[in-house]
């Protein structure tokens, strides 16, 4: 070895451990605050009286799959329907895809950029000029450039987009709590209208024997006639309730059919059968408060939003600091393309260039308030998402129980309906009490056993709605969506 070769082998080891050095110091230096996960007081425990079945555990055992609980198997086939074709949910997977590339885009600048080039050319010279030749020169090479993230702009960017990802995934969990629980809620109220519609088919029998009897007693001059118009008024009454009803059947229907992701009309052949509203569980199991802000997929989501936007400050940050870019080409020239493979005929550059805004009338500074403003919009957003999720909980869990009660209250009454309208009818047969009672009777039997057909599915309502409080039913059919993004992503 000479000591020209020596002195250029000493010189690249130089080179390359200043090259690590800068690394190394873009490697420690990241500006801008450092993301805390904001602490936040919740009680120890529901102000709303735990009755109606619910009882809190550590870990509730159906909350994964609480529609299972309601013991009906074509709504956990609807669900499963949904949460496979809904427009929705799809957009949501959509979103995951877009932030995982942002991520990738925004990391991409973490590292150098090389582009390869290639040219010809020929020229000649005007015999005038005595340099009448023909020259032909080939050339090929690459350039490369590299600015350092020296104080840690480009990994600020690269942290908020892992938010962003984090916060598109949670987003597409919020998105099928609020699917699931649609699908529940259309169903429930698909199975009232029709348990209505039943109640009014079966009175309004009753109604037609009525008005019937008194038509033919009036017919036979034992009658009043204003007894006949009663009683037909009450059974136009009950029969105009029909057409609504229908109208909510089948409004119903085609929710469900959009929530699945099909046309409206596409379900009515298969959910023509009556069947009543699901079956309450026994008992509901739910968490403490606590547990409710880890479950519920938009306190999660403010809480990504927020850890992103405070990456973004230390983006602006970034900017009141020096940038060094790094340049460097390696390439070949020759007269001939032959002559392109002979190592002679190399060409080599690099440089190292230090840029530093020294005056910008302070935009700087004000991007960077703008950014810290926006992550105080965004703590407030989280905090509001989580007096809201324990808001809807409270409400939820009052709801549900209150509503037991009232339809035991309604239950009673259709009892004593039915009890009062029978005897009306037999004293009202006997002489002994007028019409106006066997029409006011059976008029209250109606509405009383409409109002309990509409308690049923309050009550199933209401608890789907607790459900939905608390966060319930992603943490199943998640997995499968996520990986739809990533199988998407990837082709």
């Amino acid at each position: 070895m000479n000591r020209l070769q020596t002195i250029h082998r000493f010189r690249a080891a130089r080179n390359v451990l200043a090259l690590l050095a800068i690394v190394g110091l873009a490697g420690c230096a990241a500006v801008g605050p450092n993301y805390v996960q904001p602490k936040t007081s919740t009680p120890p425990a529901w102000n709303s009286p735990l009755q109606g079945g619910i009882a809190v555990e550590t870990e509730p055992r159906n909350l994964a799959a609480w529609w299972t609980t309601l013991m009906d198997p074509q709504l956990s086939r609807l669900i499963e329907r949904a949460a496979a074709g809904n427009r929705d949910l799809k957009k949501a997977v959509a979103r995951i895809r877009e932030a995982r590339a942002r991520r990738g885009l925004s990391k991409a600048d973490l590292y150098p950029t090389v582009d390869a080039s290639g040219s010809y050319s020929r020229s000649r010279g005007s015999a005038a000029s005595g340099n009448d030749k023909t020259v032909d020169l080939f050339s090929a090479g690459l350039d490369a450039a590299w600015e350092v993230d020296l104080f840690g702009g480009v990994r600020r960017s690269v942290e908020a987009a892992d938010a962003d990802l984090q916060a598109a995934g949670e987003s597409l969990h919020d998105t099928l709590v609020t699917l699931l629980a649609e699908v529940a809620l259309n169903y429930v109220d698909l199975r009232t209208a029709q348990g209505r519609l039943a109640v009014t088919e079966t009175s309004l029998k009753s109604l037609e024997e009525t008005w019937q009897l008194t038509a033919w007693k009036v017919k036979a001059g034992l009658g009043d006639e204003l007894a006949e118009q009663q009683a037909r008024y009450n059974l136009e009454s009950a029969r105009a309730q029909i057409p609504t009803l229908n109208t909510s059947v089948a409004e119903a229907k085609n929710r469900l059919a959009v929530l699945i992701g099909e046309a409206p009309g596409a379900l009515h052949a298969e959910l023509e059968k009556r069947s009543p509203v699901p079956i309450l569980p026994a008992s509901v199991a739910i968490g403490v408060p606590a547990d409710l802000l880890r479950q519920r997929p938009d306190v999660r989501k403010a809480e990504r939003e927020l850890a992103a936007q405070t990456a973004r400050i230390g983006v602006a940050t970034a900017e009141l600091y020096p940038k060094l870019k790094l340049t460097g080409a390696i390439g070949l020239e020759a007269l001939t393309f032959n002559g392109l493979f002979n190592s002679g005929n190399s060409t080599s550059s690099g440089s190292a260039g230090l840029s530093w805004r020294v005056f910008d009338a302070g935009a700087i500074r004000q991007n960077i308030e703008i950014q810290s403003a926006l992550q105080e919009q965004y703590l407030i957003a989280y905090e509001a998402a989580v007096l809201t999720a324990l808001e809807e909980a409270e409400n939820a869990i009052l709801a549900y129980a209150q509503e037991q009660r009232r339809r035991q209250s309604l239950a009673e009454a259709v009892r004593s309906a039915e009890a009062a309208a029978e005897l009306a009818g037999i004293k009202y047969r006997a002489g002994l009490a007028d019409f106006t009672t066997v029409l006011e009777a059976e008029r209250s039997l109606l509405n009383f056993r409409d109002q309990l057909a509409q308690s049923d599915g309050a009550v199933v309502t209401n608890l789907v709605k607790l459900y939905k409080a608390l966060g319930g039913g992603w943490t199943l059919l998640a997995p499968a969506a996520e990986k739809t993004a990533v199988n998407g992503a990837a082709s």
